[in-house]
């Protein structure tokens, strides 16, 4: 049973910094090795969007346009992670912060809901002006 579990929300100033975690876990059969990830948003009455998604091998990454060029994802294998970091954050950026993990094969797909066949529950940035 695959579960995933985000972290590192919060309130914070526009033009501050955050960085959000989200923890993979999985019995013997799921290894976060070989699990593509990717960060959606939802801000309140919108529907969930796409933030940025990385290969599971790190070396591909997609970006959404909401955040792009004030966002960075990450991953460390050895430490079933990734992290997405957002500098100059705006009032905008208000959304509760969703990871997902997909295990088809990485391509442009990974900026859609479709590969994504595990979520975690989400954890709210607000950004106050």
């Amino acid at each position: 049973q695959v579960r995933l579990v985000e972290s590192g929300g919060g309130l914070v100033q526009a033009g501050g910094s955050l960085r959000l975690s989200c923890v993979f876990s999985g019995d013997s059969y799921d290894s976060f090795t070989g699990v593509n990830m990717g960060w959606f948003r939802q801000a309140p009455g919108k529907e969930r969007e796409f933030v940025t998604s990385i290969r599971w091998s790190g070396d591909t990454t997609y970006f959404g346009d909401s955040l792009k060029g004030r966002l960075a994802i990450s991953r460390d294998n050895d430490k079933n992670t990734v992290w997405l970091q957002m500098n100059s954050l705006k009032p905008e950026d208000t959304a509760v912060y969703y990871c997902a993990a997909g295990t088809i094969y990485y391509g442009p797909t990974y900026r859609t809901e479709f590969p994504y066949r595990y979520w975690g529950q989400g954890t709210q940035v607000t950004v106050s002006s």
